[in-house]
């Protein structure tokens, strides 16, 4: 036999009495909805909260109750406890209403646009959300704002907006990057995509309010910003909002306050003019394809201000872009230029485990023995790092200085090195400024510097003062000087003058540890032109050209004998001559004691300089 028990229900709080569902007698499941009470505007539904009969009913319809009231009354089987509430079945409204999202969402999607689609393909180019299926971990992006549409409702209609201007022209949200490789904590980003299917990916008040959004959640959480910025700037056609000329909108603002404290990275395919661009311009890096045009200005401002017409592919192409520095890393297409940002990224998301070394022995034979012989620092560059790990930015500016970020057994570094291809390695205003920045780059996201070291000097001459040098060259030392990051100093041939103390931070001394290859050479300045100048009236009075030259020769020799790296190191000006093989072993142990981690508020520098 089983037991019964009696329970009675009560009023949870005063309330009318709206619905009474259940009637003497009646025979109930857990779950089952009893009676329906109202409070401030709100129904709460009293239910079953086991089976059982309904032995009698309290109260009516319309009638008002106190907190504690019985409702009703119910005989219920202990055998049979209930152990939880049945789920509440669906109802036609609730049904109408998911169909009626899941109508809206399918609106936002591609399939709805099957034309325009095809348009974009036939043209080599991808959808916004194709391109950020392939930039994310798979499943990870959270869109937001994914149901708005341009504010243009006084002049269409409001299913022809919903159709033709999804999401207002910005695909954006939260995502995860490179979590599977770096770990969940930094793996958190924040990604923007103009659609320039939309109204030509311009700038629309709510996607204008999106990207504002976004920008405050990426500034609160410290989150990575990816920012693909193909489009044409203002969109002077959303009449719904009602501004003048729209000055006092925060986007720009909020984007530039984030330089410093989280890693931006602008991606600028096809057309990018205009606030687009502006928004580009203070990204920490802009990646950009071949096909990309970048200008302040596009076709129509430039016409508008008198300056004459001109095709849209004619305003900053890339092969101006790139050579002048606007473009930090150059691809052919929009998969490149993701794999391009998560490679980039992947330098401010920690150290990997998985690495392989270079080969390091190859490092002594890469330095011809003819000290006069230029070689190919690149490859210097990637014998220290990591195999496969280098990436070089703004590759097609200021190409007397390589500037690139890199591992060295898992740790990420910045990497600065004269070339000796260029200039004889001289530092000129462009290889002084491209640098600095990258000097800062580093700082603001706590990556150590490594710079190798191969120049004759600051250039000089009529020519190159020209061109301001005095204050070009010095941002290396007010820069250097003021880093938070440690630099590791590798002289691999010519360390002289001021050319020398600037890739060292400001002075030999400056950096954690200053390192000589065999092959370094050292002195106050080049040592044919020491000599030239030192010895001008004993030369000058040698009469005949052949013995003047040999003269010359031996001098030359004379200086490099006392200013090579075995000679030099005796006065202690450096920490060290090293074996180019131990060169990684320096670099770890050197580094080892160094916290990488970026500060989790703040940040380290004020913004990072654009240039």
């Amino acid at each position: 036999m089983t037991s019964a028990s009696i329970i009675s229900i009560s009023a949870p709080m005063q309330a009318v009495i709206v619905d009474v569902l259940c009637q003497p007698g009646d025979q109930v499941n857990a779950g089952s909805r009893l009676i329906v009470l109202e409070a401030m505007k709100m129904q709460h539904v009293i239910k079953a909260e086991s089976a059982g009969q309904v032995t009698d009913v309290a109260v009516n319809k319309g009638d008002v109750v106190d907190d504690g009231t019985r409702l009703c009354t119910l005989h219920v089987l202990d055998a049979a406890p209930a152990t939880r509430h049945e789920a509440t079945p669906s109802t036609p409204q609730h049904d109408a209403a998911l169909a009626d999202l899941q109508r809206a969402r399918a609106l936002t999607l591609d399939d709805a646009r099957p034309d325009v689609v095809s348009a974009r393909h036939a043209k080599g180019k991808r959808m916004a959300r194709e391109n950020i299926a392939a930039l994310v971990d798979p499943g990870s992006f959270r869109e937001y704002g994914a149901l708005v549409f341009a504010a243009q409702r006084t002049r269409r209609s409001e299913d022809d907006l919903r159709r033709n201007t999804p999401a207002d022209g910005m695909v954006a949200g939260l995502a995860t990057i490179n979590a599977q490789r770096y770990g969940e904590q930094r793996s958190h980003c924040i990604v923007l995509h103009y659609d320039y299917t939309v109204l030509a990916g311009t700038q629309g008040a709510l996607n204008h309010a999106k990207t504002d959004r976004l920008l405050e959640i990426a500034a609160k959480s410290n989150r990575s910003v990816v920012f693909f910025t193909e489009g044409g700037g203002g969109r002077p056609g959303d009449v719904d909002v009602q501004t003048l000329a729209g000055l006092h909108i925060g986007s720009f603002a909020a984007m530039a306050r984030l330089s410093g404290q989280v890693p931006l990275i602008g991606i600028a395919s096809g057309y990018c003019f205009a606030g687009n661009a502006a928004f580009l311009g203070c990204c920490d890096v802009i990646i950009a394809t071949e096909d990309a045009s970048i200008g302040m200005g596009g076709p129509a401002m430039i016409e508008g201000g008198g300056l004459g017409r001109h095709r849209p592919a004619d305003v900053g192409p890339t092969d101006v872009q790139s050579t002048n520095g606007v473009i930090d890393i150059l691809v052919a297409d929009e998969q490149q230029a993701v794999n391009a940002a998560q490679h980039y990224l992947g330098f401010f998301q920690g150290n990997s485990s998985e690495w392989e070394g270079g080969d390091t022995s190859i490092l002594s034979s890469l330095i011809p023995a003819n000290r006069r012989e230029v070689y190919d620092m690149r490859a210097v560059i990637e014998a220290l790092a990591d195999m496969g790990s280098m990436l070089e930015l703004r590759a097609g500016f200021g190409k007397g200085m390589i500037t690139a970020l890199a591992r060295i057994e898992g740790r990420p570094v910045g990497v600065i090195a004269n070339n000796p291809a260029h200039l004889a390695g001289a530092i000129d205003h462009e290889g002084a400024d491209k640098a600095a920045r990258f000097m800062q780059l580093c700082d603001a996201h706590a990556l150590p510097i490594v710079s190798l070291c191969d120049t004759p000097g600051i250039m000089v001459g009529p020519e190159s003062e020209s061109h301001a040098n005095v204050r070009h060259c010095s941002r290396l030392f007010v820069t250097g000087a003021n880093l938070s990051v440690p630099i590791v100093t590798l002289i691999i041939r010519k360390a002289y003058g001021l050319g020398a103390m600037a890739m060292a931070g400001g002075g030999f001394h400056e950096p954690l540890a200053t390192l000589a290859w065999p092959s370094g050479e050292f002195g106050a300045m080049g040592l044919e032109g020491a000599v030239s100048l030192g010895y001008r009236k004993e030369l000058e009075a040698i009469t005949d050209d052949a013995l003047r030259e040999q003269r010359f020769a031996e001098m030359v020799k004379q200086a490099y004998e006392r200013g090579k790296a075995l000679s030099a190191a005796t006065h202690f000006e450096f920490d060290d001559v090293i074996d180019p093989a131990e060169s990684r072993r320096w670099i770890v142990d050197t580094l080892s004691t160094h916290n990488d981690q970026s500060p989790t508020t703040g940040k380290r520098r004020p913004n990072i300089d654009t240039w």
